[in-house]
């Protein structure tokens, strides 16, 4: 698929945000099939929505498994399916990059809402070096994420509000899941001894999940993984694993392994060898139709690889 980049990219976006209008209402309630068009950027949107929006809406991702927002580039084919969406939502929070920034503008002639961004200020994470920014990566703390779930339902709500009861029915429901998961979260962490509690992944994704639930997390990237690591970053990484005689550290499926196979090419130069623990999802879910392609699934997949990576219990 073709990639359309920087200015190119805003200028085609901002022209259709400016010639085309986006369904609302009644209007969009009947557009096709009946189903509203729902285009999300991430798949952990996407996944709200399906779960918010049930029978009423048809879903599109942008950014299927394995694909890295902070990287990604709005192919010819995104810029079609955001046209003819009736409602548009994404993380925030800078996630997705220099598109975010189109994604506001496309909100002067259609829906679009950014789920992340309802979250309180003040329950946000903002990292050293990255001032007047906010860590966006807070679908790892459940509770934070609820916060998504009322942004979603509201958002399609607005749009279709005949329908409104089964939108905040469904949320309600989902809510529950997460509170039921993030128990089955703290109850199995908690199996992990307090020493251990140290996740090590390829970039700085885990830091909600860090605060939420007690662990000690070192990204070997920043919150980006525009931003390269060095050779200093990955010798500093290194040190601190045989010092701290970590068990294992963790690759992503949406960021290559080469940087943490580097860190532990230099762990066992001095000395200790510290294994892979497992893939973990950060910015994407698996594929459709394994545990790992939902949200909850994901978590779930997150939390069994890294406890029983850390408590030997893995294979």
């Amino acid at each position: 698929m073709r990639r359309i980049t920087g200015a190119a990219a805003l200028t085609l976006l901002l022209a259709l945000a400016a010639c085309s209008g986006g369904g609302s209402g009644d209007e969009a309630a009947k557009a096709g099939d009946g189903k509203l068009r729902v285009v999300t950027t991430t798949g952990q949107v996407a996944d709200l929505a399906r779960n918010v929006g049930g029978d009423r809406v048809t879903v599109t991702a942008l950014m299927g498994p394995g694909i890295d927002p902070h990287l990604y580039k709005a192919s010819a084919g995104d810029v079609e399916r955001l046209r003819r969406a009736d409602l548009i939502l994404y993380n925030g929070l800078h996630l997705e990059a220099k598109m975010g920034e189109v994604l506001e503008r496309l909100g002067a002639s259609r829906p679009v809402a950014a789920a992340a961004e309802t979250i309180p200020g003040d329950e946000l994470i903002s990292p050293d070096g990255y001032e007047g920014t906010h860590d966006p990566h807070v679908w790892f703390d459940l509770t934070l994420w609820s916060h998504a779930v009322d942004a979603v339902r509201d958002a399609l709500i607005e749009l279709d509000p005949d329908h409104a009861a089964g939108y905040r029915t469904r949320a309600t429901a989902y809510a529950r899941e997460l509170s039921a998961l993030d128990a089955y979260v703290r109850e199995q962490l908690a199996t992990v001894p307090v020493a251990q509690r140290v996740l090590i992944t390829a970039h700085d994704a885990f830091t909600y999940f860090g605060r939420a639930y007690g662990f000690e997390v070192r990204g070997l990237q920043g919150i980006s993984t525009a931003t390269e690591a060095g050779a200093a970053d990955v010798q500093g990484l290194a040190r601190f694993i045989a010092e701290r005689r970590i068990p294992a550290l963790f690759v992503e499926t949406s960021v290559s392994p080469k940087a943490i196979e580097a860190v532990r090419a230099a762990v066992h130069s001095r000395g200790f060898d510290v294994g892979v623990g497992g893939e973990l999802y950060s910015d994407a879910l698996g594929d459709a139709g394994t545990p790992a392609g939902t949200y909850l699934g994901m978590v779930r997949h997150n939390v069994d690889t890294i406890v029983a990576a850390l408590t030997g219990a893995a294979p």
